[in-house]
C-alpha cells in the first residue's frame, strides 16, 4: 500500500478480458507486484491495493479476467458478484488495443450497469506497432465514456487514468447512462415496460440495477432470474420476460440472447470505424510466423515436451554448483558449532535439529530459483497458452478438458494456485475431476526430494531421473482422469475455447519479481512451517533418551576389536558412537513410531526410518528432506569435511537405487501438502478431501509395491 488511508477514499474495480495486461496496470497503479499470466486463471480471486494522491486515496480491486456479466466459470461469478453486490465507486475497464472488437463486448455491459465507467486503452504501444492508430476522445464520444491510452508494463497513463476516475466520480449520475447502446426500436419497446416493472420495487431496484437485469432477462441470464425472485412482483415481471422472449425469437427467427450479441457488436463496429485507423499492414507477423513451427499439429507437442525437458536440464545444469556450495557452508556451519559447543541437548538441536533438517530445505533455494525464472520466462512470453492448444487434443483422449492444462501446468510450481486456477473450468464435473489430479502434478516442495535421492544414486543421471518422476507423475493423472471419468465423472467434456496472446518480450523487473515472489514464499515456509517441523521430528528423534549399557558396551568393543585386530582406539570410539546413536534413535519416539508403522512400509523396501520420513510428508512435502537431515545425521559426528546428507543416505543399508526410485514414486503420489489440501475444501468440499487422501495413498501403495517387487524379481 502506497502511503495511509485518507478520509476520501474511491473503491475502482479493474475489470476486463483475460489478456488485456490488466494485473500489470494494477501493479502500475498501486506499486503491488502480482503474477501476471498470459491465460484466464491467474487472477481467480480479487486481488486490492491502494494509491494515495494529494487528499484522495484509490483503492483498487483487480477482478479475474472475464469475457462477459453472463457468468459461468467460477472466476466470471467472483467478477460479477463484486460489481453488482459490492457497487464500486468507478469501473476502469482494461481493454486490449490489439483486439478492440471484442473487448468492447464486455464495456457496453458495464455501462448497463448504472456505475461510472472508465475505458482504459491499454498496450497501445503494441497496437500502434502494428499500425492500429486510435483516436481515445471520438470513441469516448462516441461510447459516452472516458477513454485513457495506457501501457501497464511501463506504467504509462496512469497519472490521466486517476484524472479520469476523478472527473467521473464528480460528474451526475445521469451522465453515466445516457449512452447505453440502444437495441432497436421493438426490443427497446420490451425493455421499457420491464425497466418499469422492476423499477416499481424502490427496495429492490435499489439493490440491482434496472436496465441491466432487463436486458439479462431477454438474455435468459439463469442468475438474473434468481435474483428477480428477490422483487415483490417476481411473477408478473418473469411471465413478461419470457412473453418478451417468445416475440423476439418468433420475429428475428433467431434466440434472444444472439439479438442481444448481434445488436452489441453491430454498435461496436461503428464506433470502431469512426475512430479506429489502420495505418499500414505489416507483411511479416512475429506471432504468426513462430507460431507456424511452434502450434504445427505434427511438432506442436514434441517442442512442449522438449521444452519441459529443457527446463529441468537448464535448471540441475545451473543449479549444480550453488547446491553444492551452500550444502558445504551448511555443513561447515555444523562443524564449527560443534567445536566450541559443549556436547548435549543445545548443540544437538542445533546441529542435528535446525542445521541439519531446515540446512537441507535451504541448499535447493538455486534450483527453485532457477525453476521458477525459466517457467516464467514460458509464461511471459506466451507460450503458456500455446502448450494448453499443444495438449489439449491428448487431454480429450483422457476425458479432460482442454482447459484443465493450466492448473496441471502451475501444479509443477505449487499445488495451491494450480487448484484455485480450476476454477475457470465452466463445468463443475470437470472442475472437480482436475482438481483431484492436479496434485499428481511435482510441484516444487517434491522438487528437493527427487533431487536429494536422484543425486545420492543415479549421480550420472540426475537430471534425466528427475524428469522421468515429473513424466511418470502426468502419466500418472492422465490414467487417474480416464479411470474417474468412466466411474464417477461420467460425460463428455465441455468445448475448449480460448485465445492465444501475441508474444511478448517480457520485462526483467516483471520476471524478477515472479520469481522473487515464488521464492521467498519457500524460504518463508522454511522459516516457519519446516523450522517448527524441524524442532518437533528433533524432538521425538531425540527424547526419550537412551543411556547406554556399560557391560553392553564393554562386549560391543570386545567384538569389534576382535573383528578388527588392527583398529586404533579412535576406530573404536567412532564406531561404538554409531551403534549408541543408532540405538537411541530407535529408542526414541520416532524409532518406536517407525517400527510401529513399519509394516505398512515395509512390502514397498522402506525401513523404519524412510516410514517416518514418508508420514512428515503429509504436513509438507520438504519436510520429508528435512526429517533424513536429522535422522541420518544423528550420531555421524558430522564436521565441515562431512560428506553430507547424500552420501549419509547412500551409505545406509537399507538404502539402495531402488528403494530410492520408489520411495521418489511414493513422495510424487502422497496427498498433498496441508495448505493443498485445506485450498481443496474451499473449492471443492470436504467429501472430496477425503476422497482423494484415501485414492492418493492407495494409488502410492500400489505403484510402489507393483515397482518395488518387480525390481526385486528382475534383479535390479
Amino acid at each position: 500500500m502506497n502511503g495511509t488511508m485518507t478520509d476520501t477514499t474511491l473503491r475502482i474495480a479493474l475489470a476486463g478480458n483475460p489478456n488485456a495486461g490488466k494485473t500489470t496496470l494494477f501493479n502500475a497503479l498501486t506499486g503491488a507486484h502480482h503474477k501476471v499470466g498470459n491465460y484466464p486463471g491467474v487472477t481467480v480471486e480479487k486481488r486490492e491495493g491502494s494509491r494515495v494522491r494529494g487528499d484522495k486515496t484509490y483503492h483498487f480491486i483487480d477482478l479475474p479476467g472475464i469475457y462477459s456479466l453472463t457468468a459461468y466459470s467460477i472466476d466470471e461469478v467472483v467478477a460479477r458478484d463484486f460489481i453488482l453486490d459490492e457497487k464500486p465507486d468507478v469501473i476502469v475497464d482494461v481493454l486490449d488495443s490489439t483486439n478492440l472488437e471484442r473487448n468492447l463486448y464486455l464495456c457496453l455491459q458495464f455501462q448497463e450497469l448504472g456505475i461510472p465507467v472508465i475505458g482504459a486503452l491499454n498496450m497501445t504501444d503494441e497496437s500502434e506497432a502494428r499500425g492500429i492508430r486510435i483516436n481515445e476522445v471520438n470513441l469516448g464520444a462516441v461510447l459516452g465514456i472516458p477513454m485513457v491510452k495506457t501501457v501497464g508494463t511501463r506504467g504509462h497513463g496512469s497519472e490521466e487514468l486517476l484524472d479520469a476516475i476523478n472527473a467521473v466520480n464528480s460528474a451526475p449520475a445521469e451522465q453515466e447512462t445516457r449512452h447505453s447502446i440502444r437495441y432497436g426500436d421493438e426490443i427497446e419497446a420490451k425493455l421499457g415496460r420491464l425497466e418499469e416493472l422492476i423499477a416499481a420495487d424502490t427496495a429492490f431496484s435499489a439493490r440491482y440495477p434496472v436496465r441491466w437485469l432487463a436486458v439479462k432477462l431477454l438474455e435468459k441470464d439463469s442468475n438474473a432470474y434468481e435474483r428477480l425472485s428477490e422483487h415483490k412482483d417476481a411473477d408478473r415481471i418473469e411471465a413478461e420476460a419470457r412473453s418478451a422472449v417468445i416475440w423476439i425469437d418468433k420475429h428475428y427467427g433467431k434466440d434472444s440472447e444472439i439479438i442481444m450479441t448481434e445488436q452489441r457488436y453491430g454498435y461496436i463496429r461503428g464506433a470502431v470505424q469512426e475512430s479506429v485507423t489502420i495505418v499500414k499492414h505489416p507483411d511479416f507477423s512475429l506471432t504468426e510466423s513462430v507460431d507456424r513451427i511452434i502450434m504445427n499439429r505434427f511438432l506442436s507437442l514434441v517442442i512442449f515436451i522438449l521444452m519441459l525437458w529443457g527446463v529441468f536440464q537448464i535448471t540441475f545444469f545451473l543449479g549444480a554448483y550453488p547446491m553444492e556450495w551452500l550444502e558445504i557452508f551448511f555443513g561447515f556451519l555444523s562443524g564449527a558449532l560443534m567445536r566450541v559447543m559443549p556436547e548435549g541437548l543445545i548443540r544437538s538441536l542445533l546441529v542435528d535439529g535446525i542445521i541439519g533438517g531446515v540446512g537441507g530445505v535451504f541448499s535447493f533455494v538455486p534450483l527453485i530459483v532457477i525453476l521458477f525464472f525459466l517457467l516464467s520466462l514460458l509464461e511471459d512470453v506466451g507460450y503458456m497458452s500455446r502448450a494448453a492448444f499443444a495438449t489439449d487434443k491428448l487431454l480429450h483422449s483422457f476425458g479432460l478438458h482442454g482447459q484443465s492444462v493450466f492448473p496441471m501446468m502451475l501444479g509443477f510450481g505449487c499445488s495451491v494456485p494450480a487448484i484455485m486456477a480450476a476454477r475457470t473450468l465452466k463445468s463443475r464435473r470437470d472442475h472437480v475431476l482436475t482438481v483431484l489430479i492436479t496434485p499428481l502434478m511435482s510441484c516444487g516442495a517434491k522438487l528437493p526430494v527427487h533431487v536429494l535421492l536422484a543425486a545420492a544414486f543415479f549421480p550420472r543421471h540426475a537430471a534425466n531421473m528427475v524428469i522421468l518422476i515429473y513424466a511418470v507423475g502426468v502419466l500418472l493423472s492422465l490414467v487417474c482422469a480416464v479411470i474417474l471419468r468412466a466411474t464417477i465423472f461420467k460425460g463428455d467434456p465441455t468445448p475448449f475455447v480460448m485465445e492465444l496472446p501475441p508474444y511478448r518480450a517480457p520485462t526483467l523487473r516483471g520476471l524478477l519479481w515472479h520469481v522473487w515472489e515464488k521464492t521467498w514464499q519457500y524460504v518463508k515456509k522454511a522459516g516457519t512451517v519446516i523450522l517448527a517441523s524441524a524442532i518437533l521430528i528433533w524432538v521425538i528423534t531425540s527424547f526419550p533418551r537412551w543411556e547406554p549399557d556399560g557391560e553392553e558396551a564393554a562386549s560391543l568393543r570386545a567384538a569389534y576389536t576382535a573383528e578388527h585386530p588392527a583398529s586404533t582406539e579412535e576406530e573404536i570410539a567412532a564406531w561404538l558412537e554409531t551403534i549408541n546413536a543408532r540405538q537411541a534413535l530407535e529408542y526414541s519416539i520416532a524409532g518406536r513410531l517407525g517400527h510401529f508403522i513399519e509394516p505398512v512400509f515395509r512390502p514397498l523396501g522402506f525401513d523404519w526410518k524412510i516410514a517416518v520420513a514418508s508420514v512428515t510428508g503429509f504436513a509438507a512435502k520438504e519436510v520429508i528432506v528435512s526429517t533424513m537431515g536429522i535422522l541420518y545425521r544423528v550420531g555421524t559426528g558430522e564436521t565441515e569435511e562431512s560428506e553430507g546428507l547424500r552420501d549419509a543416505i547412500r551409505k545406509d543399508s537399507a538404502m539402495r537405487p531402488l528403494t530410492a526410485l520408489v520411495f521418489m514414486l511414493f513422495t510424487l503420489t502422497i496427498p498433498p501438502c496441508f495448505a493443498a489440501m485445506a485450498t481443496m475444501k474451499a473449492e471443492i468440499g470436504a467429501k472430496w478431501v477425503g476422497f482423494e487422501i484415501v485414492f492418493l495413498f492407495l494409488l502410492g501403495w500400489i505403484l510402489c509395491f507393483l515397482v518395488y517387487q518387480i525390481g526385486n524379481l528382475a534383479g535390479f
